[in-house]
Parts: C-alpha cells; structure tokens; sequence
C-alpha cells in the first residue's frame, strides 16, 4: 500500500484546506469539484491525510460531520494507485456497518466518488438476494459494504475469503457494539490481511468501543472534531409535556403545520411505528413506516419514496438514525424518547444539515422525565421557558459564560451510557442481523 507524506495545514482552523492539498489523486479531485463539494469539512480535513499516510485512525465526530467522505476517499485513492484487480472471492476494502439503509447510503456515496475509476462496489446485507450476493463476491470487488450478520454467514460458508482485504473501515462504530455485532465484528477483522490499514468512526467513546479500538488499530491517529454529545446549533430543539394519551392529536397537529415540509417521527420500537403512521394516515397525515422487521425491498422503497417527496412523514425507529442523510428535512418529532440518551442526538442530526436549519421537537410524557434529564445531562442542553414548549439552552456558568460541554473521557462519560442491547437496539437488530 502507498505511504505519502502527510502536512497538516499550520492554521488550526483548516480554512485554507483543498482537496488537492490533502493529497488527493488529482482524478478524485475533478470528480469532487464537478460533484459541487468545494472545501472539505472539519473532519475531511483532519483524517483523509493520515488514511492516505498509511496511518490507522480513530474518529470521534457527530452525526452530518461528512464522515462517509472522509474514509472513501481514502479508500478509492488507494485502490486508483494500486495495481491489479480483485481476485475471485475476494475484496480490496471491506466497510462494516450497522444498518441495511447506511450500507446502501455508502455504496451509492462510493459509486458518486469513484466517477470514471474502475471500481466495483457491492452491498452484502441481509434482506436481499444471498444468490445474487454470492455470484458478484465470486468475481471479486473493490469495495465490500456488508452488514456484520449476512458477511459473517457468508465467509464461514467459504463464499468469500477477506485475507486479501487491507482496507477496513467500521463506521458508526458506537451502533455496531449496541446492535449486539461485536462478535462477528471481531471474528471478521481477524481473518483481514494481517498489514491492513484501520479507520474506526464512532460519534461516542463508550468503553466497549474504547476496547474495541485497542484491539483493533495500530498506532491510530486520533481526530475528534466535536465532543460527543454535542448538537447542532442550528437546530432549533424543544420539548413538549403531553400526556401518552394525548401524543397522538399532537403529534398529528404538529405535522399538517404548512412549515413542515418533510419530516421524521421517530418512535422506540419497530411495532410502535407501524402504529403511528396508521394513525396519522387516519389523522390525515400520510406517512410511512420502516423498521427492522420489514424486508430490504419494502424498506427501500419506503425510504426511496420519502427521499423523493413522494411521502412528507416518514415514521421510523432508531435504524434510521445514523447516517440516513435525505436532503430537505424540515422537523424531526420524537414521539417517544429514547432509552439511550445519545441516541437523541444522532435522531435530530437528521434535520439542520449542510448549514441548513432544522426544527426537532420531542414529545415527552411524564413518565419519561428519567430520559429527559438523561439527555440534558449527555447534551449540557436545558429545556425550559414559558407555554407547552420549551426550548433548549445552554446553562450559563460563572459571569454568564456558557457551561462547559459534559465531559468526553470514557468513566464520567460511562454514567450516561447504557449497556449495549437495550430495548431499542435489540429490536431493531433482529432485523439486521441475517
């Protein structure tokens, strides 16, 4: 694998950062200015040189930072420069991911980025064809973008062979040990050619990712452009205090308002979703549902459909809430808050991106004050004012400076973390898993 020597821009700030003085292949730089991506982000900036160095790397940014970008390019730079082709049954680079909707996210990203460059991509997940899945891993590919379940299954049944696989990404990495995927996780990177390069992304440092990287990476750099827990600022937040009873007439109010122009519901299990977009069809408020229990087809044409405009409401549970970047999302309205506190985070990160600006409401009965102050604890936000809303701030500190984000080391940030496999991750990993 090529080294090149990396120089970090002087100006901590990165304002003056090209793709060209990253050390992009000048090929991948046409394909980026003709796709409208000018500068690189904050993250871009900060990790594509040590991936193109060679260097292992460790990064800690929230949900919209551009982190997809930052590890494909690396990786179709590496593969433009290297000779040959992928052997039968293999894979140049393998990206490991929670959900079926991120992996189809990344692939169509890498078909994008790669332009005129010959490079094949292929998704293994389950929910799709396992023959079809089987005969393109038989002609090798460039770039495999699988579900830990359906590839594990795969590679144990002699399908495909990961020896000569040198790139490994885990993205979202945070999800993949809440998902309940450590295992497969750890048994596939063990069958990766032993002088592979890592790039593990996660939006928190629980201490099972904190393992995780230890075992996983070599040296890595480290690249947090956000603390975890942070929200976007241009997200106008807010919580409402509605009886269990009552969330469904506002829930409904709420979404027929002429300001909403596309929008998310999220809810905490795959069955509560289906529920409440029967409901609001009934309210007069077309929607949509997706969830772990429907097929790879019917969630992809649900998805398809909302991304298109053809449906303005899609109702989701939390399999949506990483990564899924549909351009236009007006509000977000938690009808129910999450068990895991971080898990707010990543659902509102779904509006307010690109510089745009978003509206997130959650709706919290009494009974879920507990997840409330859990989340103002994870986030250093206050929801308070006068009326049924309440926006979020920040509380002010000594002589009225802003209070310090919470704090981002593993053990105080322990205090916030849920065991993986809550309620709401078991629930939607049943349907990733296969």
């Amino acid at each position: 694998m090529r080294r090149r020597p990396f120089r970090p821009s002087k100006d901590k700030r990165l304002t003056d950062t090209t793709w060209a003085s990253l050390g992009l292949a000048a090929s991948l730089c046409t394909t980026l200015e003709r796709l409208g991506f000018v500068t690189p982000s904050p993250i871009q900036a900060r990790a594509i040189g040590p991936q193109l160095e060679g260097r292992d790397l460790l990064g800690l940014a929230q949900t919209g930072s551009g982190k997809t970008a930052a590890f494909l390019l690396p990786i179709l730079d590496a593969l433009a420069a290297s000779a040959g082709r992928a052997e039968p049954m293999t894979a140049r680079a393998l990206v490991l991911v929670p959900t079926r909707e991120l992996a189809v996210q990344i692939e169509e990203q890498a078909r994008r980025f790669a332009g005129k460059l010959r490079i094949k991509t292929q998704l293994v997940l389950g929910g799709m064809s396992r023959g079809a899945q089987i005969r393109a891993l038989g002609r090798g590919v460039d770039i495999l973008i699988a579900t830990p379940g359906r590839l594990t299954d795969l590679v144990r049944a002699g399908h495909v062979r990961l020896d000569a696989t040198a790139l490994l990404v885990l993205d979202e990495a945070d999800r993949l040990l809440d998902m309940g995927f450590a295992p497969q996780v750890k048994e596939l990177a063990g069958r990766l050619h032993r002088r592979r390069r890592t790039a593990l992304f996660s939006a928190t440092m629980p201490r099972e990712v904190t393992a995780l990287a230890e075992g996983l990476l070599n040296d890595p750099v480290r690249v947090e452009v956000a603390p975890p827990g942070r929200t976007v600022e241009r997200i106008d937040q807010s919580v409402e205090f509605v009886a269990r009873d009552a969330k469904r007439a506002r829930l409904a109010a709420l979404l027929s308002a002429p300001e909403v122009s596309r929008a998310i519901v999220f809810t905490r299990t795959k069955h509560r979703a289906d529920r409440v977009a029967e409901h609001l069809g009934k309210d007069g408020v077309p929607a949509g549902a997706i969830h772990g229990n429907k097929s790879q087809g019917a969630r992809q044409r649900v998805l398809d459909a909302f991304r298109q405009g053809q449906l303005r409401v899609l109702v989701a549970s939390d399999i949506v809430a990483r990564g899924i970047d549909v351009e236009g999302i007006s509000h977000v309205v938690q009808f129910e808050l999450p068990d895991e506190p971080e898990a707010y985070v990543h659902r509102i990160g779904r509006t307010g991106r690109n510089g745009a600006a978003g509206t997130a409401v959650a709706l919290c009965a009494p009974e879920e004050q507990d997840k409330l102050r859990a989340i103002e604890k994870l986030t250093g936000l206050r929801f308070g004012g006068e009326g049924s809303r309440h926006h979020a701030s920040a509380p002010k500190g000594r002589g009225g400076a802003p209070k310090p984000a919470p704090p981002t080391d593993t053990k105080q940030q322990a205090k916030f973390q849920r065991k993986p496999q809550g309620a709401a991750a078991v629930d939607d990993r049943q349907g990733e898993a296969a």
